[in-house]
């Protein structure tokens, strides 16, 4: 099946176009042209990477809606708490979390580049997008990065039925000699919210094993799931699934993991108190936490060795023996990368629903676009 099938129904708009939109979008909504450009830099990189769950599709839901709901700030202010040698605390004040993430990304490269190792934590931030931006923004520097972030509770504890942590992302970026680096960017769930509103958006139900239920069995009806998720009625599944047969203790305590680093080191909000509602189901802001960790290869045995060996065990693990019926063998950032290739001459895909909001968003701001689906 050609690569294009899978998108039958969407409208290939150009990245210049898209991101553009996106940034424009922003500013009439209020957020600062700068702050606006690192935002829309981040969505379009999600899409440019074939991640169709944060790129445009969150646009409005997570970003617009959100400032319209006053419980995101437009207008990002970032506090310094505390910062040391080679770690630093910061306060983004309900701004948007994309703006907040890189400089905290960017904080922790610096030290690492002066120190060897940088540490950069914040409270009161929101959601930032694809993990593996500033993951790769480490990568980019010569340097391992990592980044995870606490969400809305919606993964169940093994043997639970009740939302109590986000898809908590934990993300590593690897510096290699190949023309792609290492990045592992995946929720500690089996799947993520995200993606079950792209199988909304298409009219698909779910694979069973990616929520449960409060009887304690799979769910499957996406749009009635999409609803439960944010009642407490349905939760996801940690990464190995329900129960424990399969392992999925193991993505329950990875997502513990990530919770516990997104909040304790900052002092900052975690589970519950990330649902987004008071005590009379009013909306307000959700205080993520995040951490970003920059580490210098050049520190140990050099940056090339590093990247050398890294390159090396990519490329002898997708030429060991395949599976019958598998022609290729992936390792963590090649699919991104070869979607990029694609997308970078065709553009992105863009389904009918995206479509009408984009219209929708154009009219409402009254912005000089004229689409290539109208």
């Amino acid at each position: 099946m050609a690569y294009e099938d899978s998108y039958k129904d969407c409208v290939w708009i150009d990245f210049e176009t898209l991101e553009n939109f996106m940034v424009d979008s922003l500013i009439a909504s209020g957020v600062p042209e700068d702050d606006a450009k690192i935002v829309g830099d981040v969505l379009i990189e999600s899409d440019k990477r074939g991640i169709d769950s944060h790129g445009i599709g969150r646009l409005k839901p997570i970003y617009i809606d959100r400032i319209d709901k006053k419980i995101l700030n437009p207008v990002t202010k970032i506090d310094l708490i505390k910062d040391d040698q080679t770690t630093a605390v910061l306060d983004g004040n309900n701004g948007m979390g994309h703006v907040v993430a890189r400089r905290a990304m960017e904080m922790a490269i610096e030290k690492a580049k002066e120190y060897g190792m940088g540490m950069v934590v914040v409270r009161n931030s929101t959601h930032y997008g694809i993990a593996g931006y500033y993951a790769t923004m480490a990568t980019d520097a010569g340097m391992i990065g990592v980044t995870g972030t606490n969400a809305r509770p919606s993964i169940a504890p093994t043997f639970g039925v009740e939302n109590m942590m986000g898809t908590n992302p934990l993300t590593f970026g690897l510096p290699t000699d190949e023309e792609f680096p290492f990045v592992l960017d995946c929720a500690t769930s089996v799947t993520q919210r995200g993606k079950i509103e792209v199988y909304g958006r298409a009219g698909k139900e779910l694979p069973p094993g990616w929520v449960i239920g409060l009887d304690g069995k799979t769910r499957t009806d996406t749009q009635q799931v999409l609803h439960d998720l944010t009642t407490g009625e349905a939760a996801l599944t940690p990464l190995g699934g329900i129960g424990d047969q399969q392992g999925g203790y193991k993505g329950y305590g990875y997502a513990m993991v990530v919770e516990i680093l997104s909040a304790a080191l900052q002092g900052g909000a975690f589970m519950k108190m990330l649902n987004g509602f008071d005590e009379n189901h009013k909306p307000i802001p959700y205080p993520l936490g995040h951490f970003f960790i920059a580490i210098d290869p050049a520190r140990f045995m050099g940056l090339e060795v590093f990247k050398k060996i890294a390159g090396t065990i990519c490329r002898e693990l997708r030429a060991s023996k395949k599976a019958p019926g598998e022609e290729q063998i992936y390792t963590p950032g090649e699919k991104e990368w070869e979607a990029w290739l694609y997308r970078r001459e065709h553009g992105c895909p863009v389904p009918p629903s995206l479509q009408a909001v984009m219209v929708e968003l154009r009219n409402r701001f009254n912005l000089d676009y004229k689409f290539n689906f109208e």
